[in-house]
């Protein structure tokens, strides 16, 4: 076996009502002055304030950040940092979706009094020095696995991305409360729990750092997204399903963490760098190609992977591992996602809504080729023209 290490948080609570608990979380690590960081839906339906009563319950001042945008840009960084540094705080909540939790990373980096270094020479891997503050991460939805993960992708230009990461960037804690994802909307769901899938698949499929830890946490972790997804989706009341959704993408996240993502990832970004588009849905447009393009490179994993979620699955590693993508499929189907490029509406830059057009994909594939963080993962070499059959595959 080759040898390898494992990270991850110091501590997970995983109980419905556990947000309840976050007040008590934060004193344990000292902290006496909460950065609250989150995004503005949360504060529009009030899914923050049974945690801010729990902070303020236990005698610590808390401050919100709201401003965090999807797919955060540098500029969202450097404000919250600043923000952070004027109200001096010395501990960070993220609380939110995936883009809460990354900035929530990087304040508690950045706005570290005794950190020197500024956000430009942070991004790529393992060029973070120094310490954080205090981190504990509240996952409001089942899918970016953020709350577990050493990662922070920041927008860094009109349509690309950069990413930082550091094991420095691990929080001390991650909270998961199921009762905070009974207010999604079905496609939040659905979006978010194939991102989730996506983690496991590429994690066990990982060409370099796979170990036999990451793929217990990726074959259980897929196990139980793919058991209550649809009923995630479609009973959103039912608490043991967004609880098992909950776990799965946080196994899925402490999978990709050690066992990182590849080609679905490199492929995904240039799709929400140039029109916006929600990762997780980007993730699953481009997911069946590029699982189709692996296949003959990753037959024996998918078909692994398989028989993970039917132990009596019946046929040869080629069979199963098609079995495998076509349930993949299936469930894209029955969540209600748009399954081709040319279904996505984006606005351009008048500001008019269009449909995203073939003649963009050329574009797409060669951004994705700036993404040798990811595809140096993949379980087969993808050069440009392969990046572009795929997007064409994907598209219609």
């Amino acid at each position: 076996m080759q040898g390898f290490s494992f990270d991850t948080v110091r501590q997970i609570i995983c109980a419905v009502g556990s947000r309840h608990q976050l007040g008590a979380t934060c004193t344990s690590l000292g902290m006496t002055h909460v950065l609250f960081v989150t995004d503005p839906g949360i504060l529009e339906f009030n899914l923050h304030l049974d945690a801010i009563q729990s902070i303020q319950n236990s005698g610590l001042k808390v401050t919100i950040y709201s401003d965090v945008q999807a797919d955060p840009p540098e500029a969202v960084i450097l404000a919250a940092t600043a923000s952070a540094k004027k109200s001096q705080i010395n501990g960070v909540v993220g609380y939110g979706g995936g883009s809460s939790m990354d900035v929530a990373k990087l304040i508690a980096l950045l706005a570290n009094p005794a950190q020197s270094q500024n956000i430009t020479e942070i991004y790529g891997v393992n060029n973070v020095t120094g310490k954080r503050l205090p981190l504990i991460q509240v996952p409001t939805t089942a899918g970016t696995g953020s709350e577990v993960t050493a990662v922070a992708i920041v927008t860094t230009g009109e349509t690309t991305k950069m990413g930082v990461v550091s094991p420095i960037l691990l929080a001390d804690a991650a909270i998961l409360d199921a009762e905070l994802t009974i207010g999604l909307p079905s496609h939040v769901t659905a979006a978010t729990g194939i991102d989730a899938m996506v983690h496991a698949i590429e994690s066990f499929t990982s060409a370099i750092k796979k170990n036999p830890y990451s793929d217990m946490l990726a074959r259980e972790g897929l196990r139980l997204l793919d058991q209550n997804l649809q009923t995630a989706i479609h009973d959103k009341k039912n608490l043991i399903a967004r609880e098992n959704m909950l776990l799965g993408a946080m196994m899925a996240g402490q999978a990709f963490a050690n066992s990182p993502v590849a080609a679905v990832h490199a492929l995904a970004y240039p799709l929400g760098g140039h029109f916006h588009i929600p990762h997780g849905l980007s993730n699953s447009l481009v997911l069946i190609e590029v699982m189709r393009f692996n296949l003959l490179h990753a037959t024996d994993l998918y078909a692994e992977l398989f028989k993970t979620l039917e132990p009596n699955g019946a046929g040869n590693n080629t069979e199963l591992a098609m079995k495998l993508i076509a349930r993949l499929e299936r469930h894209i189907i029955d969540s209600g996602l748009p399954r081709k490029l040319n279904e996505i509406k984006f606005q351009d830059h008048r500001g008019e809504s269009q449909f995203i057009q073939k003649e963009h994909l050329p574009a797409l594939a060669a951004d994705a080729m700036k993404q040798t963080r990811l595809l140096m993962n993949n379980p087969r070499p993808l050069l440009e023209a392969d990046a572009l059959a795929i997007y064409q595959a994907a598209y219609s």
